[in-house]
């Protein structure tokens, strides 16, 4: 029993290597509900729009709120706004196969992804639970700042694009933002 227990955690591992577990050594202060600022709507948050009127109206309803966390965070609006595009469509409620929750597709602590484990434990303990990440203010901050931290460490857009991205596509998904990024 105790080798079947050490292979399956050894596979759980690969599997999270092998479906986009990259990110999970980026030390980021965990976000709560109270230490961020999340607008009652979209609509509210409308005035301020600096992204490009290229983007679906799906992504441009959230422009308000990309355009103030990309501001607070140095990241181009239009970038978040082409993640945006790319992850989810623009759709607050998008849930992918892997467990990635919302309008930047985050993978949350809790849900499908609270089943990737990592060499120090499960690999996104620090993160956001599956609700707050459905809220689209938070899920904006949340994966703004996290580009923001990617970018830090890695002194660029495609590079940090690539470590967002699953891990087993190279810089495809990166390629595949910057090409709908370059559209605007």
């Amino acid at each position: 029993m105790g080798r079947f227990l050490l292979f399956l955690g050894i596979v759980i591992g690969a599997s999270a290597l092998v479906f986009g577990v990259t990110n999970f050594v980026l030390p980021l202060t965990p976000v709560t509900a109270a230490n961020t600022e999340p607008v009652a709507s979209a609509k509210a948050a409308e005035s301020g729009c600096s992204i490009s009127t290229n983007f679906p109206d799906n992504v441009r309803r959230w422009c308000g709120l990309i355009t103030q966390h990309a501001a607070y965070h140095g990241i181009d609006p239009n970038l978040i706004a082409a993640m945006i595009w790319q992850e989810s469509g623009g759709n607050p409620d998008a849930y992918s196969k892997d467990g990635a929750v919302g309008l930047m597709q985050v993978m949350p602590r809790d849900g499908l992804a609270a089943n990737f484990i990592c060499p120090n434990g499960p690999c996104f303990a620090n993160r956001p639970s599956m609700q707050e990440l459905y809220d689209p203010a938070f899920n904006i901050e949340y994966g703004t700042r996290f580009l923001s931290g990617l970018v830090s460490r890695y002194g660029n857009s495609r590079d940090a694009l690539k470590a967002y991205g699953p891990a087993n596509v190279g810089y495809y998904y990166a390629d595949i933002v910057l090409g709908l990024y370059d559209r605007r």
